[in-house]
């Protein structure tokens, strides 16, 4: 790769990096990990997502900005390269613990190790 190359890459990731829009006040909740067997959906305060999905013997990956929202799901991507996310059921509480069904499949809130998020009134 020439240095050329090379500082147009970074300028792109820059770009890119740069796109996201904080979450908003009313999808608050969604802000977190979430995981069920063969998903995981990360979703950062700053708008970013990082999502993978194994199903049968292929796996998904999307990693990018929060484009925007529509009711409850959200579309990830930059410009036409982009992917909605289905939320059938926003988050909500189960026995304390966090709960989101996205795309057909229910996930929990987990912290970084993996152990699911309790709310304690």
């Amino acid at each position: 790769m020439t240095c050329r190359h090379f500082l147009l890459a970074i300028a792109l990731v820059l770009a890119l990096a740069g796109c996201a829009r904080p979450v908003p006040a009313d999808k608050f909740h969604y802000v977190g990990e979430w995981k069920a067997p063969g998903m995981t959906l990360l979703i950062t305060q700053d708008g970013s997502v990082q999502y993978e999905r194994i199903n049968g013997g292929s796996t998904t990956k999307v990693t990018g900005p929060i484009q925007k929202y529509e009711g409850n799901d959200f579309s990830v991507g930059i410009g036409f390269l982009s992917t909605t996310f289905v939320v059938s059921k926003p988050p909500y509480q189960v026995s304390g613990v966090w709960k989101m069904v996205v795309d057909g499949v229910e996930l929990t809130r987990v912290d970084g190790s993996g152990v699911a998020i309790k709310w304690n009134a």
